[in-house]
């Protein structure tokens, strides 16, 4: 008994020196592990090219080479274990995150030397088996595995391919088969999206924030704006990744991109720049990354601009007054301004210069703090903040009295800049530019008053008793920081953002009436005269047949008196060519023009035709005439007789012989002249590319003016494509486009979808050619003895001859990535794919959606719904369908209303010239066209049959109207709207 106590002093003791070697043990093995850590995800889940990378931590593994390795590798099971356990379930949060690689460290800390050893060799065979798995995991159990957000969160930086990526065709249908609707970047660290130029802020949350789009889907769009895919793709077959999102939208998100990222690159310019000036400071790197506009941006690098003679903040801290500032906000109590005064030197001779010095340092500091400028913003956005206009004292001496009258609804102008529209605003804009104007922000003074005591009372408040005479100096800091740096900077971004928003909705407009007018529904099958009216130079007649071929031209002299014998020569041409259609410009004498051949037809003057006219807008057509495609298309045509011939098949397929001219001169919209030219042009070539990829062009008979503005194609992909058609005859099939110089996978995926094979034509070539077939393969024997390269060449050729043959599904919207999932869902009802759009195929095709419903046929064929649907589309849209067809067609005539004929009340039919935000221009068939204010058109007045992208009309679009007033004078018409036709 005397003995136990010292025995059991002995076993703590053995038992305490064990425990200290193993702690001594834990902290070597955890340091080991933390200097692996960026690593050791990568090595588990890196692919074979950036395993050298591991050649980086290797100094740090000299010491102790194997206990490293084998925790390396135990490490690297547990994180495999504990994933493939959690497979079934929703991935983990961040802080569900940090407690599985704590517990993992945990269990890899608790195992031995000698069971290290033992694991040491499975991880191979682990490694390799886990991805199978993992693959097959997607298929059967259809949830994403939580492996890729956790590697992706730790080595986001080095492994940014792991991220949600859209390449290739499988890896769509990896990601349909593991979330049908596209969202696996809601996910944690999904939205992470590496720029080339880091910011403070992150570009996905800022994007999202400025376009209202959900995140999930913003950093979706950067990963495909970056893969170079265009909007008519991701609109049509990305559906699932941008939320059902249309062109519009992500036209606007890829500019609000753009901006960003304009953003970001001149900042870190302006940082390069003072670096190298050697001006680049702490606080000054972290204000420029926080900058996420170009007006902040310019607020924080104003004063460090070369040649600039500095702010009076500088050149009083060049005078050493820095330290008194911040000491009257840190220790008041121990500042003595008096001891900076130096008689001698300028700006500190006196107490009141150095009162004044520090004053601009304090309210330089105010002026660029964050939370400071944070807090004057979110008080404005409570507040009423009005912008106003007024007539500028000297305009009379130097502009126009018309010019002057234009302006006159803004001489004496206010308004809220949260209800101020956005024509006002390009309205006032230009009067301010032609000096007629002066505008300016009204921020009132209760703001500025509640700023004020915020300052000095909260936000920067001094930490110890201030003496009167220095809180006089805090007072007026703030009062000279708000007066000479806030309120400007305040008011700059209000007219910037107000401008901003006012041209993007006027470009926006200017591509939706784009749109509406490119689309116009063809007039097919019919012979065409195009009349372009003209007094002394006469008008000048095209006549083209239904295949827009030139079949006479002419010029008459309608309004010179000879209009009686003139109209003989305009009878026997209609005549000749079986003409009853006449289409007049709407240029310089349309009205009298109009005058004279409603008069005839009153007369039935063309019988036995029963001809009828309609009026297209000439826009653009002159300045066509004369451009080199014109000279190349028309050549032995004079140029006055090319704008007639346009003119014509401006009716016959509108958005083939549209597409020639310059978007901004076809003249659809609002202030084109004041808004940033560049986003006009981006824009509306955009347009253009979308209108002509949805509607599709013929791929053999198509000119190559209209493919240039496909999806993915652009001049000089055209023109080989137009030369490989002139030299190996028609194409085929769609993979015959990847036999055309210049055109890769990335071109080939973007225009794929929207080229169209007229399968009548494909059958009757191929018919024709097998006849030839033996004659080629005797010529191919005949060259066998030619070099290596020059016989792959002609086998080739040779065997792109014989073994093309032509895929019906080449007719349709279906893309060539989804052709096995077509042919699948054809074999769930025994189709043919050579009744495509046949009624028996829509039969069909229709019974086996109601009977498994859209979302079960999609679940069943492993795709997604967007996907399915834009199938179905196509196994069942007729052979030739144009989408078009659901669009108006011109408004055809027979008489003439004056505008002495008019009187309130007339309910009359027109059709829209040009829509505005204030109202929409109707063509009423007066000479002048009559205004519907935005205030008239309402939901319930508009067409439920058409599916409307936004609240509004558009141009080409028929409606009945009523006559509210008339001004003769003015020659302006007020209307209501009644219904769309």
């Amino acid at each position: 008994l005397p003995l136990m106590p010292g025995i059991i002093w002995t076993g703590l003791f053995s038992c305490f020196s064990q425990a200290m070697l193993f702690i001594h043990l834990f902290s070597r093995s955890s340091e080991s592990e933390e200097e692996e850590e960026e690593w050791e995800p990568k090595s588990k889940m890196a692919k074979k090219p950036r395993l050298p990378k591991k050649n980086e931590p290797k100094p740090k593994k000299v010491a102790v080479p194997k206990p490293t390795v084998a925790r390396k590798r135990v490490k690297k099971i547990a994180i495999k274990e504990e994933l493939d356990v959690s497979l079934p379930i929703a991935p983990p949060e961040d802080s569900r995150d940090g407690v599985h690689l704590s517990k993992l460290k945990e269990e890899d800390v608790g195992v031995t030397l000698k069971t290290l050893n033992k694991k040491s060799e499975v991880p191979k065979t682990q490694l390799n088996s886990f991805p199978g798995k993992n693959l097959n995991s997607l298929e059967s159990d259809e949830k994403p595995s939580t492996s890729v957000p956790v590697v992706a969160k730790q080595v986001k930086h080095e492994q940014p391919e792991e991220d949600f990526t859209f390449d290739e065709p499988p890896s769509k249908k990896m990601k349909s088969a593991t979330c049908p609707e596209g969202k696996p970047v809601k996910h944690a660290g999904g939205n992470k999206i590496k720029e080339e130029f880091e910011m403070n802020w992150d570009i996905v949350q800022a994007l999202s924030e400025r376009t209202s789009a959900e995140p999930w889907v913003c950093a979706n769009l950067i990963r495909l704006f970056q893969e170079e895919n265009t909007i008519p793709f991701i609109a049509r077959y990305r559906k699932e990744l941008i939320n059902n999102l249309e062109a519009d939208a992500l036209r606007e998100i890829q500019q609000t991109l753009e901006e960003l990222r304009t953003v970001a690159k001149k900042t870190h310019a302006v940082m390069q720049k003072l670096k190298k000036e050697g001006k680049l400071s702490g606080g000054l790197s972290t204000a420029l990354l926080n900058c996420r506009t170009l007006e902040e941006l310019d607020h924080v690098s104003a004063p460090y601009k070369t040649g600039s003679k500095g702010t009076k903040a500088q050149r009083a801290k060049q005078l050493g007054l820095e330290p008194a500032a911040l000491c009257l906000l840190q220790n008041p109590v121990e500042l003595n301004l008096f001891s900076y005064i130096k008689p001698n030197i300028k700006g500190l001779s006196t107490i009141q210069e150095v009162e004044a010095g520090v004053q601009h340092i304090l309210a330089d500091m105010f002026a660029k703090d964050k939370d400071t400028l944070d807090f004057i913003r979110k008080l404005c956005q409570q507040r009423y903040i009005s912008i106003q206009s007024a007539l500028a004292k000297a305009s009379s001496k130097n502009i126009n009295e018309k010019d002057i009258d234009k302006f006159q609804l803004y001489h004496e102008f206010s308004c809220s800049i949260k209800n101020i529209q956005h024509h006002q605003i390009l309205a006032i804009n230009r009067g301010e530019n032609l000096k007629i104007l002066t505008v300016k922000v009204n921020i009132p003074d209760g703001v500025k008053n509640e700023f004020r005591w915020w300052c000095v009372n909260e936000r920067w408040r001094p930490k110890h008793f201030v003496k009167p005479e220095l809180m006089r100096i805090l007072q007026n800091s703030v009062e000279d920081a708000y007066k000479r740096l806030i309120y400007p900077l305040l008011c700059r971004e209000f007219r910037s953002k107000l401008t901003s928003d006012a041209e993007k909705e006027s470009v926006m407009m200017f591509g939706r009436n784009l749109r509406q007018l490119l689309l116009t529904s063809p007039v097919r099958g019919r012979t065409l005269m195009g009349v372009d009216p003209g007094y002394k130079h006469g008008c000048k007649l095209a006549i083209i047949s239904p295949t827009s071929q030139i079949l006479h031209t002419d010029v008459v002299y309608l309004h010179s008196g000879q209009g009686f014998r003139e109209a003989e020569k305009i009878k026997r041409h209609l005549l000749q060519y079986n003409c009853s259609t006449i289409v007049i410009g709407n240029g310089t004498a349309c009205r009298e023009t109009e005058a004279y051949f409603a008069d005839l037809i009153m007369k039935k003057y063309f019988a036995p035709l029963d001809v009828v006219y309609c009026i297209v807008s000439e826009a653009g057509a002159s300045i066509y005439s004369v451009s080199p495609e014109a000279s190349k298309e028309m050549p032995d045509l004079d140029p006055n007789l090319r704008s007639a011939v346009s003119i014509a098949r401006r009716v016959q397929d509108p958005l083939a012989e549209l597409v020639k001219i310059e978007p901004k001169h076809i003249g659809v919209g609002m202030y084109q002249h004041d808004v940033s030219q560049t986003l006009l042009k981006a824009t509306l070539d955009s347009v253009v590319e979308e209108c002509v990829s949805f509607v599709g062009v013929d791929i053999n008979i198509c000119s190559e003016i209209l493919l240039r503005h496909i999806a993915g194609l652009n001049a000089n992909r055209a023109k080989n494509i137009i030369e490989w058609r002139e030299k190996n005859g028609p194409f085929i099939n769609r993979e015959q486009l990847k036999e055309v110089k210049g055109l890769g996978p990335k071109s080939f995926q973007q225009c794929a979808g929207f080229i169209r094979f007229n399968q009548e034509y494909i059958k009757t070539f191929c018919s024709n050619k097998k006849n030839g077939l033996e004659s080629h393969a005797l010529l191919h024997k005949a060259n066998a003895q030619v070099t290596k390269e020059k016989q792959g060449k002609k086998k080739s050729k040779l065997t792109s001859g014989v073994v093309q043959q032509p895929n019906p599904l080449d007719q349709t919207c279906i893309h060539p990535e989804s052709y096995s999932i077509a042919m699948r869902f054809l074999s769930l009802f025994g189709g043919n794919p050579n009744d495509i759009g046949k009624p028996d195929m829509q039969q069909k095709v229709n019974a086996v959606i109601q009977k498994e419903g859209l979302e079960g046929a999609a679940k069943r064929l492993n795709t997604t719904v967007h996907t399915l649907q834009l199938i179905v589309d196509g196994l069942t849209q007729p052979e030739g369908f144009d989408i078009r067809t659901d669009f108006d067609k011109p408004d055809f005539k027979r008489s003439i209303v004056c505008l002495e004929d008019l009187s309130i009340g007339t309910v009359l039919t027109g059709k829209v010239e040009n829509a505005t935000p204030f109202g929409v221009f109707v063509d009423i068939g007066v000479g002048k066209a009559g205004l519907i204010p935005v205030r008239n058109i309402t939901e319930a007045k508009l067409s439920k049959v058409k599916k409307r992208r936004s609240l509004g009309l558009g141009p080409g679009e028929r409606v009945e109207v009523k006559v509210l007033n008339i001004d003769i004078p003015r020659l302006r018409i007020t209307l209501d709207l009644i219904r769309v036709l």
